[in-house]
């Protein structure tokens, strides 16, 4: 057991009574056979108040000692006629041979100890008035006290014990240090729970395993990294369910290399692959629109003889979806009906939602009419989605027959649904109004409800208020994710307050607050808008220095800005840096790109990377349409065959207006 830190704990000698009322001595000689066979009535006979009050009432049967059954512990306990005297009982019960608490006593004793500590003040108060009745302190006290601390989520208690468990002269074990560590990190210091493993003499796989799952829900990349490489200096590996979850870390915050490197690890020590960890990976190519590999994963994923779920499948479809090759999607989906899968509800809202995201909004509510004739009741997140399609499509008229006789449980999931559903439809003060309601019912908002907060205030213009809650919402709530840094920032630069956009993000970066790839890319927009461009540069090779690799907004923001500002240099590198990177470039940026180049440095090396682009398939398909590129083709070193038919399909069709603005408008739009 892991509290037990020293072997005198272990030796169990006849003790005197706790209580002159508490023969604990005649516990011994219960018949354990018979006893435990019992029914829950029969216990609290034994241990009823009548057996407290006779201090020479003994037990029958000593023949035998007793193995404690913990529900004959926790019977006991309930009918304990003080708390003091309980937590007696439990700490003597701990002590026995072979004996362990269940979790259904720890949560019991959470309560009980929850009281003491009310009435007692401080652990030690707790400690001396166990003394008083008889219970000699020894380390196992404290470290129960830790788990009961812990367990029931009072973090300063936890602190407090572990001082305690060193005034009087212990030293800390692994179990403890673990607690402690744990804490630390769920309260946002993982800079000093990082620090705790390190000084551990004696780290545990549970140690490692702590720190692993505390990082990956904070996302934090360079220490989940650190850890792993001092746990592996140690000795121990990652079991299959830390691999998958430090896997769908990566992937989902788009560290491929990462990834790459963790499937090689898993590879080398043997360890196989689980239709979980193979999903998590083409998830993650999905996100990133590789699909390429994501596909290559899949029919390696079939060739170890693993059968891919529903899961992987949906994983496949929404990033086909994502990617608007819709024939491909429904493909995928034929597959998974003619292999005899059956869709669950959570394939169906994800259908629903990504038909909608990409404008086939019949098509998603014709999924959403046919889920009666599937047998599946929609629950929050169906509706979710629904609200998004009408959203999205404008018919908001809709909602009312859709919803007729629909019957949803109002959950925090539906409240932050129509707070965004609010927001994008331009209601900005209801959704404010929705936001105090659910806090009347007694809900306890998160990042979404903080979203859908912050974006109402921002959208009715109530900029310095949205400010002064963003700031108490930190305050109060330090584990927010990069979502909620990143929706005030953009929501001031959108409103032209870009010098308080790049405050707070400042801010957040000396405060170590989690950011992602779209938190930076919407400070260097608010950069770009402010003409600050210097501190753009700057804050872009920061976020490569802190291991975010630029994505496809990234590149348009910046290549936009600098094309703006006419830095020839800048354009050519981070043209580079996109065909190095395969990301397409969007039709408004290359339209700007292409005007710059040909307008001001028609013989750069742009056009030659330009040039590269094309033959790369990353120029949009749409730019062929217009008379721009017919001077681009003329220009630049198209190969033949590919000449040849764009020559063919410029002549076929009719040329567009080139306009476009020079604001950032677009790209914003799509970052929120």
């Amino acid at each position: 057991m892991l509290w037990r830190c020293e072997r005198n704990l272990l030796y169990i000698t006849r003790r005197r009574q706790i209580l002159k009322t508490i023969p604990f001595k005649s516990i011994h000689y219960i018949s354990s056979p018979q006893v435990c066979s019992k029914t829950t009535q029969e216990p609290l006979k034994l241990f009823s108040r009548e057996s407290f009050d006779d201090p020479h009432q003994d037990f029958p049967n000593k023949s035998k000692p007793i193995i404690l059954c913990p529900h004959i512990v926790y019977s006991a306990l309930l009918n304990c006629p003080s708390d003091l005297i309980a937590l007696s009982f439990f700490i003597w019960c701990a002590k026995q041979r072979d004996y362990f608490h269940n979790a259904q006593s720890f949560d019991y004793m959470t309560s009980v100890v929850t009281r003491l500590t009310g009435r007692c003040k401080t652990v030690r108060g707790i400690v001396s008035e166990l003394e008083r009745v008889g219970c000699v302190t020894k380390a196992q006290t404290f470290l129960l006290l830790l788990r009961i601390y812990w367990r029931g989520g009072m973090n300063e208690m936890v602190f407090e014990t572990f001082e305690e468990l060193g005034h009087f002269g212990y030293t800390p074990n692994t179990f403890a240090r673990n607690i402690v560590m744990d804490v630390l990190f769920k309260i946002g210091r993982a800079d000093i729970g990082i620090k705790v493993l390190k000084e551990n003499q004696s780290p545990n796989f549970l140690s490692f395993n702590i720190a692993l799952c505390n990082l990956c829900k904070l996302n934090d990349m360079v220490n989940v990294k650190h850890v792993i490489r001092i746990m592996l200096r140690k000795g121990f590996y990652p079991n299959v369910e830390t691999f998958e979850m430090v896997l769908n870390c990566f992937c989902k915050m788009g560290r491929i290399t990462e990834a790459y490197q963790v499937l090689g690890l898993i590879i080398t020590l043997g360890i196989s692959l689980s239709v979980n960890a193979w999903s998590v990976l083409i998830d993650g190519f999905c996100r990133f629109r590789r699909l390429d590999m994501a596909v290559y994963f899949l029919e390696k994923m079939v060739e170890t003889g693993c059968s891919p779920n529903v899961v992987t499948y949906t994983s496949l479809i929404k990033g086909f979806m994502e990617a608007k090759m819709v024939s491909s999607a429904f493909s995928i989906l034929d597959i998974v009906e003619s292999n005899g899968h059956a869709p669950d509800l959570v394939f169906y809202n994800v259908l629903i939602d990504c038909l909608s995201k990409i404008g086939r909004y019949e098509d998603a509510l014709d999924v959403f009419a046919g889920l009666s004739k599937q047998k599946l009741v929609p629950d929050s997140y169906t509706f979710c989605s629904l609200l998004s399609t009408l959203s999205l499509s404008r018919r908001f008229s809709l909602l009312p027959k859709l919803v007729c006789g629909l019957q949803v449980e109002a959950d925090l999931v539906v409240y932050n649904a129509l707070l965004s559903y609010f927001c994008k439809a331009g209601f900005s003060n209801q959704a404010l109004e929705l936001y105090d309601s659910m806090l009347d019912r007694g809900f306890t908002p998160d990042n979404y409800s903080f979203v859908g907060l912050l974006s109402g205030l921002c959208g009715a213009r109530r900029i310095d208020e949205a400010v002064n809650v963003y700031q108490g919402i930190i305050m109060s709530y330090p584990t927010i994710d990069a979502y909620v840094h990143t929706v005030i920032i953009d929501r001031l630069v959108r409103v032209g307050k870009c010098h308080s956009a790049v405050k707070l993000f400042r801010r957040a970066i000396l405060e170590k607050y989690p950011l992602d790839v779209v938190s930076y890319t919407v400070a260097i927009h608010g950069f770009l808008k402010g003409r600050r461009i210097a501190e753009a540069s700057t804050l872009y090779s920061q976020m490569k220095d802190v291991g975010l690799s630029p994505n496809s907004f990234t590149y348009n923001i910046m290549l936009s800005g600098f094309c703006k500002e006419k830095d020839i240099k800048m354009v050519e590198q981070l043209l580079q840096e996109i065909i190095e990177a395969r990301v397409e470039l969007n039709y408004n940026t290359f339209v700007r790109v292409t005007k710059f180049i040909f307008k001001f440095h028609p013989s750069s090396l742009a056009l030659n990377q330009l040039s590269e682009m094309w033959n790369l398939g990353l120029i949009p398909e749409e730019a062929m349409h217009v008379p721009l590129f017919d001077e681009f083709v003329s220009c630049v070193r198209v190969d033949e065959q590919n000449y040849s038919l764009l020559k063919g399909d410029v002549e076929d069709n009719q040329l567009l207006n080139s306009s476009s603005s020079d604001d950032f408008s677009d790209v914003a739009a799509s970052i929120g």
